[in-house]
């Protein structure tokens, strides 16, 4: 399970999926009725620091073995 907090600090989020679409990083959610949906996580100056961060989720997520993590969206 890995939950995000926004980039804006406005929501906590349960992601099923992280893909960096060019400058943007979104989550991609799936609920019990089988919708999927997605919401822009944060938003960066380039994409390569949205590529940083993209492996900044990915070694939290290491770290914990992959149970219950949690992320906040880095500002910048």
């Amino acid at each position: 399970m890995l939950w995000i907090s926004t980039q804006d600090k406005k929501s906590l989020i349960n992601v099923k999926e992280v893909t960096v679409n060019g400058k943007k990083i979104k989550g991609f959610v799936s609920s019990s009725t089988l919708d999927e949906w997605s919401k822009d996580l944060g938003k960066y100056e380039s994409n390569e620091r949205a590529l940083e961060v993209l492996n900044e989720i990915f070694m939290k997520i290491e770290e914990n073995n992959g149970i219950s993590v949690t992320f906040a969206m880095p500002k910048k």
